[in-house]
């Protein structure tokens, strides 16, 4: 059987990305309808202009450019692809010019080689994330909505952290709560829903409030995840949702806790040692055929220890262990342990969210006990 024969030039064309093709002497080459679109240029103002002056002095744009050829540069330097990621661009309207719009754009650069194994060309890749980007700012204005705001809880101090990823376009269903109970207790919770945005958010909120009234009527941390467990199967969304939960005791100096498929809580003693609470953790909600009912363990501390709750975002690396996260945040919490909570909290988000910020979505909670 004959291969078909491609016209690769009629493909490129008809691409529905923006993209352009660019020569290592920073010309433009060529450039599909989608990519002459966003620019608002016909053909022949974009093919065989120079990059580096394809705006005037005073455009806005400029900053762009600038960043642009910083990546074209790393391209050539390294032979490897170069994005720049979510950029704010004002675009001007086809139909009103002297109308622009706020436009967020993913910019990646890839190298094309030729037959002698040079940089031949690069493919500049134009992504207009937009409406993803205003759909996050929805789904984060509801999350942030359905937060508990910082408060006193009890007479003990506490502080607590959000921070949605800045690389994700969607935010997570991670949540915290912190709850008063009769007598000198509080219950403290995380949790983090599977999937991103607007419903992932929505499920956060339901599955936050069911733990909060559970929480107030349960003897214990397993059985309020016994009742949330039962509640989660009736939410479509709701399946594999971690949940760490604690009830503090400071009459018996006593953690009760248990944990749904959710990264331990850190409890930091005074001798500057750190006790991960894993002896009670079950599979996440919904992830067993039938309910069954939860375990949960104990640890005792001295008045002046830390507990430490978060999500996964604050640990988990790609292509990382875990225990290497833990590690990092036993060590970071040893060493500032004598800060007091908000001190404490903000020093753990700069030593364990990388460069750049995470790429998941981060809670955390810091009692003084």
């Amino acid at each position: 059987m004959t291969e078909p024969e491609v016209d690769y030039t009629a493909v490129f064309r008809a691409l529905p990305g923006a993209v352009a093709l660019i020569t290592p002497e920073l010309v433009y080459a060529d450039a599909n309808a989608e990519f002459l679109r966003i620019r608002g240029l016909p053909r022949e103002q974009v093919i065989g202009r120079f990059l580096p002056a394809d705006r005037a002095e005073n455009d806005p744009a400029v900053p762009l450019v600038l960043k642009v050829l910083a990546s074209i540069r790393r391209v050539a330097d390294t032979g490897e692809r170069d994005t720049v990621a979510l950029q704010r661009y004002d675009m001007e309207d086809p139909d009103q010019p002297e109308v622009r719009h706020e436009r967020y754009l993913n910019l990646t650069n890839i190298p094309v080689f030729g037959h002698d194994g040079r940089l031949a060309l690069l493919l500049h890749r134009v992504e207009d994330v937009t409406e993803l980007i205003r759909a996050r700012e929805v789904a984060l204005t509801l999350q942030e909505a359905m937060l508990p705001a910082p408060r006193p809880v009890g007479r003990h101090p506490a502080a607590v952290r959000y921070r949605p990823a800045a690389e994700a376009l969607n935010v997570a269903g991670d949540w915290y709560d912190l709850v008063d109970l009769p007598g000198d207790r509080i219950a403290v919770a995380v949790g983090d829903v599977v999937g991103h945005g607007l419903t992932a958010a929505g499920v956060m909120g339901q599955l936050r409030s069911a733990l909060t009234a559970a929480c107030l009527v349960a003897e214990g941390p397993a059985r309020a995840l016994d009742v949330l467990g039962l509640y989660a199967r009736t939410i479509d969304g709701a399946e594999n949702t971690t949940v760490a939960t604690t009830f503090i005791d400071w009459d018996t100096h006593t953690i009760t806790y248990s944990s749904a498929g959710h990264p331990p809580p850190a409890l930091l003693h005074r001798d500057g040692t750190v006790e991960f609470l894993d002896q009670a953790t079950d599979p996440p909600l919904g992830a067993r055929p039938q309910h069954v009912p939860r375990i949960q363990a104990a640890a005792t501390f001295h008045e002046g220890a830390v507990l430490a709750l978060y999500t996964d975002g604050l640990i988990e690396r790609r292509r990382e262990d875990i225990d290497t996260g833990l590690a990092r945040l036993a060590d970071s919490l040893a060493h500032h342990q004598a800060n007091d909570p908000e001190t404490l909290a903000d020093a753990v988000l700069t030593d364990l969210l990388p460069p750049g910020d995470a790429t998941d979505d981060t809670a955390l909670v810091i009692v003084r006990l």
